[in-house]
């Protein structure tokens, strides 16, 4: 009956809450509808878990509305087969849609309960392609560059320069910049070199924190 009613409230929350606001992409859609979110949720009930706005998981972290998830992931116009980086692994929802569609998730975590707790939760759904590491999200994961796409899921006072330089050719960039009480989500590409700049919405996140974000 659980189960029935996790689907039940799954599809409510594409129909309600992406759908109406513009997420359009058929994968990113499907994959929302797929991934059993109350169990990032760090036992909030149903209800609460698959509700509109930001969840907190510990360590002053959040899960981020369902809305910014899909947002951030459309931004990204996945198709299969990237190798993608995501900057502030949190619960690992936000990795397991991204492990949905992309060939290969590499996130990085500052707190190290987090980072446990999200690789937990990520083996026991059977995510293979998702690989996880404690350290400095700003300086990105250099090891695996370039990344075809990299998400941000916190507040930045600026783009911090070693996730430009690790975005591969025809890459997307997707971060939140701005205060700490705060921010526009931008999205940024690379092209012949090249970076482009594009406002999507305002956006409040934890902040960034790192050696080219937020002092800790």
């Amino acid at each position: 009956m659980k189960e029935q009613e996790d689907i039940i409230l799954r599809n409510g929350m594409v129909e309600d809450q992406l759908i109406p606001k513009g997420i359009t992409d058929k994968k990113v859609l499907a994959v929302i509808r797929n991934v059993p979110r109350h169990l990032f949720t760090a036992g909030k009930s149903l209800e609460n878990s698959y509700a509109d706005h930001p969840l907190p998981v510990g360590e002053g972290q959040t899960i981020s509305q369902p809305y910014m998830v899909a947002l951030m992931t459309q931004c990204l116009e996945l198709k299969g087969g990237e190798r993608v980086l995501e900057i502030g692994t949190g619960s690992g929802y936000q990795a397991a849609i991204l492990a949905e569609i992309a060939k290969e998730i590499y996130s990085v975590e500052r707190f190290d309960s987090l980072a446990q707790k999200a690789q937990v939760i990520l083996e026991g759904l059977g995510y293979k392609n998702i690989r996880i590491k404690v350290g400095d999200g700003t300086e990105g994961w250099k090891e695996f560059a370039p990344y075809d796409g990299i998400i941000v899921t916190a507040g930045a006072p600026s783009v911090p320069e070693p996730l430009v330089e690790q975005l591969a050719e025809g890459g997307r960039l997707v971060i939140p910049v701005g205060g700490a009480f705060g921010q526009e989500l931008l999205l940024i590409s690379k092209n012949q070199g090249e970076t482009t700049q594009e406002d999507i919405c305002g956006c409040t996140f934890v902040p960034l924190v790192g050696k080219y974000g937020w002092q800790g």
